[in-house]
């Protein structure tokens, strides 16, 4: 108790001590508080990401700075009680840097999507101290090394992007480690090894996908353990064997691709039994084997279904319950046993009400076309009937299939007419009949395929004459009607087709007359073929204005006279057969200068003289001389006779001849210096007349000619309305550039000259294009001549990525919806600047595809000023004294105003914008031909939107042509799904700049608002 008593008042006072203390540590006013040392870490993290970007286009990273705190930079996201960051997404932000290694401090990171940007370098292994890591996307980005082995240290991850980069090596064995993977995506990369057992130890799996790499070995059957596996992509890789037949019992599969193998064996009877939910089946060019499973009757949710170019035998059956059925390829087997009933499953697909693609080219059917093909979906744009032993005349209810693109009947043993019905093709691109036993004459009907791009008609028993209604089809750009039995002329309607360029073959015929001198028309054709004909006369010296021709055949003809020397116009020229004719004269010594020509016949003529030594000429094997028995020297491996020397009884007349020329020509140059000097001094005063050009350096007509190649037809990149435009170089710059040289003798290009330069000469904006230089000089004639100089776009124009078919451009990777939704952006940006940002406000006067250039990463450019005009400000409003009365501009992209007179305005480049937006979207011109009765293309966009949008969207984007495209669409997530709130966004943009009255348009102020919503919501809004 005495104890107690003592020293209770001390343990009291220590206690009220304690107490205090505590008080003041949480809320006195030096109160400690609790900052733990990882929000530091976090945020130094993220310094030194951000410091790892080299370049960021949409400045995304603007926020990161020290005037807000972290957790409030764009794409961070932190937990509200730790305020730690859980979240990393920037995705879609082309940023372009290596991924600093410094992320794996983020400790408490659940979320890392960087997908859809331009990472480059290795994938730092210090990711792996990322434990409570769930989603990590990287994929579409450039990324490079092996995937590291410390991933399988996060063992929370559910879902591992990492497809389309530049990885290389084995997947990592210890993956089978993470118990919780649900989505594992590698495809698109470069990985080699095998497919490891460790797959069945990933038992949350449900998305596996491995496609387009470099894989080898076969399936394991531990891959039979993942019960929940829906998505399985295997396809474009080296794998073989046989495909584990347990597969077939998982019935939760909905995507099976292994297409592009070398797999082999049966399907078993029973597969599409325990697959209720498949929707897509890949298994084309393997070596499978055997029947098509009768169960397949049972894949009532199919979709996709490929078993082309396998060995498959007998019977197709009955495919009727298929209702979900788009795609169906068949292509490529041992199919049918050319018997009556082979084709008999046709009408079970008469159920089949959304099939799109349809192929059964390359097998053994045979039997006749019944005529219920006729009720096969009117959804289908794809037939492909070719490589098959099918007889007997076309059923007229073929022509009840209006949808049809692109219908293939080659090569089969079709007899009769074509039907006429075939005229209801409206649709129709690409027709090809060749190869059968079709007569009669080439129906009138094919004037209303306005759509044709590619007819092939050729090896069949068509008479008659060329009708001139083929003069219509006026995208067509490849036209084979050889080996027929045609007679008559060659129509001059056939060289009005401008838009032929990849072949005109009419040989093997028995038409006569001329090859008429509009051949010249064809400016942009690449294989011209009209050899064993009976045709006669000259050869046209206008061949020569063929400048894309690199193949040209007129052998078997009777075609007289000499050899045109305009052929030596046709630099890209390969192959050229003149042979069997009736030619006389010499050999054009120009002949030897053709730099391209490979090959050259012009055996059995009447040629006579001395052959070139040059060129073609250099290499025997390379040359056909024979049958003309006057030909003599030449190179010694040609065996000709030597040339006979000049009699020498004729040497005073040779000099008298000789003094005769020398004095004629003396006057010729005599006149031509004093025509030259007076030419000299008109251009001199004309010049002199010319509006002056300020702030531009100006470069010699002898440097552009230089840089050229003298104007080399093999420069020449395009043309216009005020002249053509060549590729070429200066010693000044050093990258190539575009040399735009004016055609003066067309009314309006002095103008044109003036303006442009006035226009760009103070410009610079990353969406226009920059002017380097002009030339306003003489050439060596003394002719007057003016020129600009622009940067070089090496990706062309837009309408040569819109319109390949019509250009003859070869874009295989076409434009996808992305690139076209940034070329709408880059425009608006343009106009943008050209309307709120200039000094002087600029109107443009003529936007079309052709005047946007896209460069090397498909930035687009706005070029071709030649009609701008500038508009001074005076008391604060615009003025311009200049009506659009007489002003050209384009048709379709001319806002109707202009046409009444209305003077030039920004609501009249706000309408040729519109209809640029709405002509990406559609793939279709404002003067396409399939607009009738008044409609146009706002029109044809207004009536569909927002419920058909399928109806008007470009069939490039959302085509199933090529298995290539359907494999993407599969690996991004089986359905290609599109955002059709932000595609509508798009097009009421496309729709409201392009609103008849004016007023009622948008301005560019609120068009660059609203790309700028719609533009990330829908980057926002895409499948990783």
């Amino acid at each position: 108790m005495i104890y107690f008593s003592l020293f209770s008042p001390m343990l009291l006072y220590l206690h009220l001590f304690f107490l205090f203390t505590l008080y003041l540590m949480c809320f006195g006013p030096n109160k400690i508080v609790a900052v733990p040392l990882g929000n530091q870490t976090d945020h130094l993290a993220l310094r030194k990401f951000k410091e790892s970007i080299t370049n960021d286009p949409y400045r995304t990273l603007e926020s990161w700075n020290s005037s807000i705190r972290f957790c409030k930079w764009r794409g961070i996201t932190c937990s509200p009680m730790h305020q730690r960051v859980i979240e990393l997404n920037l995705k879609g932000y082309e940023l372009h840097g290596s991924l600093s290694p410094h992320v794996g401090n983020l400790t408490f990171l659940i979320n890392l999507n960087l997908s859809n940007n331009s990472f480059f370098g290795e994938i730092p292994h210090e990711l792996g101290k990322l434990l409570q890591l769930q989603q990590l996307r990287l994929n579409n980005n450039s990324f490079a090394g092996e995937i590291p082995t410390n991933l399988t240290y996060c063992s929370n991850l559910t879902d591992l992007y990492l497809h389309k980069n530049n990885l290389i090596g084995k997947i990592p064995i210890g993956i089978g480690s993470l118990k919780k993977l649900q989505s594992f995506s590698v495809w698109r990369n470069n990985l080699t090894g095998g497919i490891s057992s460790f797959i069945g130890n990933l038992s949350s799996l449900a998305r596996f996908s491995c496609d387009d790499n470099n894989i080898q070995g076969d399936i394991p059957r531990e891959i039979c353990r993942l019960r929940n596996l829906s998505f399985l992509l295997l396809g474009l890789n080296k794998l073989s064997g046989t495909i584990p037949s347990c597969l077939y019992n998982i019935s939760s599969l909905t995507v099976f691709s292994v297409t592009e193998n070398n797999f082999h064996g049966s399907l078993p009877l029973n597969t599409f039994n325990t697959l209720p939910n498949l929707q897509t089946f890949f298994i084309g060019q393997n070596q499978f084997s055997g029947p098509i499973p009768t169960s397949i009757i049972n894949a009532s949710a199919i979709i996709w279904f490929d078993i082309g170019t396998n060995y498959f035998v007998g019977q197709v059956p009955s495919l009727g319950r298929l209702e979900n059925l788009h795609f169906l390829n068949l292509e490529g087997n041992n199919l049918g046993s050319n018997s009556t009933k082979d084709l008999e499953f046709f009408k079970t697909l008469t159920n089949c009400s959304v099939l799109y693609e349809f192929s059964i080219c390359c097998n053994n059917f045979g039997g006749i076309l019944p005529n219920y093909i006729g009720n096969l979906s009117s959804e289908l744009a794809i037939l492909d009937l070719a490589n098959n032993r099918i007889s007997g005349k076309v059923p007229a209810e073929l022509g009840s299939l209006v949808g049809l693109i692109n219908l293939n009947m080659a090569y089969n043993q079709f007899v009769g007419n074509i039907p006429s019905t075939f005229g209801k093709f409206r649709k129709m691109q690409k027709l090809m009949l060749s190869g059968n036993k079709f007569s009669g004459d080439i129906p009138q009907l094919i004037g209303n395929l306005s759509q044709l791009y590619y007819l092939d008609l050729h090896l069949n028993m068509l008479e008659g004459n060329i009708h001139p209604s083929i003069e219509n089809c006026q995208k067509l750009q490849y036209l084979d009607i050889s080996h027929n039995k045609l007679r008559g002329t060659i129509p001059i309607e056939v060289f009005n087709l401008f838009s032929l360029s990849n072949l005109l073959d009419l040989s093997h015929n028995s038409l006569r007359g001329s090859l008429p001198r509009e051949v010249g028309m064809l400016t942009n054709i690449g294989w011209l073929d009209v050899s064993e004909n009976c045709l006669s006369g000259d050869i046209p010296i206008t061949i020569g204005k063929c400048i894309s021709l690199e193949h040209l055949d007129l052998q078997g003809n009777s075609f007289n006279g000499t050899i045109p020397s305009s052929l030596a116009f046709l630099r890209g020229l390969q192959y050229l057969d003149l042979s069997i004719n009736q030619l006389s004269g010499s050999i054009p010594d120009v002949l030897q200068n053709i730099p391209s020509l490979k090959q050259l016949n012009i055996s059995f003529n009447m040629l006579e003289g001395v052959v070139p030594t040059h060129g073609v000429f250099g290499n025997a094997t390379q040359v056909g001389l024979v049958g003309n028995k006057k030909l003599c020297g030449g190179i010694s491996k040609l065996c000709l006779p030597a040339c006979p020397v000049k009699d020498k009884k004729h040497t005073k007349h040779n000099k008298f001849m000789l003094v005769a020329v020398s004095v004629v020509s003396f006057l010729v140059i005599l006149i031509f210096v004093i025509t030259i000097y007076s030419m000299r001094k008109r251009n001199q005063k004309r010049l002199f007349d010319s509006p002056t050009i300020h702030q531009l350096d100006k470069v010699s007509y002898q440097d552009l000619h230089r840089g050229t190649d003298g104007f080399s037809a093999n420069n020449l990149i395009g043309s216009g309305s005020f002249g053509c435009v060549y590729r070429g170089s200066l010693v000044s710059e050093d990258n190539v550039v575009a040399i735009k040289v004016l055609n003066l003798q067309k009314k309006g290009a002095h103008k044109s000259f003036i303006l442009e330069c006035n226009a760009l000469k103070n410009i610079r904006h990353r969406n226009l294009v920059k002017i380097i230089t002009c030339c306003s000089s003489s050439d060596y004639k003394g002719q007057e001549f003016k020129a600009l100089v622009f940067d070089y776009m090496k990706n062309g124009s837009l309408e040569q990525w819109l319109h390949p078919e019509i250009l003859n451009e070869e874009h295989q990777a076409t434009l996808d919806l992305s690139h076209r939704l940034n070329i709408i952006t880059d425009v608006a940006s343009a106009l943008h600047y050209l309307h709120q940002e200039c000094e002087q406000l600029i109107l443009h006067c003529d936007l079309k595809p052709s005047n946007v250039l896209l460069d090397d990463d498909m930035v687009a450019h706005v070029g071709d000023f030649g009609i701008a005009r500038l508009v001074s400000n005076i008391g604060g409003s615009s003025h311009n004294d200049t009506s659009t009365i007489g002003i050209k501009g384009t048709v379709g992209y001319t806002p109707p105003e202009y046409g009444m007179g209305s003077k030039m305005s920004t609501r009249g480049d706000m309408y040729s914008f519109g209809i640029l937006v709405l002509e990406m979207l559609t793939g279709r011109k404002p003067t396409d031909e399939f607009f009738e009765d008044g409609e146009n293309l706002h029109d044809f966009v207004a009536n569909s939107l927002p419920g058909n949008l399928i109806n008007i969207l470009d069939p490039g984007l959302v085509s199933r042509n090529t298995e290539e495209k359907i494999q993407d669409e599969i690996c991004e997530n089986l359905i290609p799904t599109i955002d059709e709130e932000c595609l509508v966004s798009f097009f009421r943009i496309g729709l409201n700049c392009s609103m008849e009255p004016p007023k009622e348009r948008m301005n560019i102020v609120d068009v660059t608002k609203e790309l700028s919503i719609a533009r990330k919501t829908f980057f926002a809004g895409k499948i990783n």
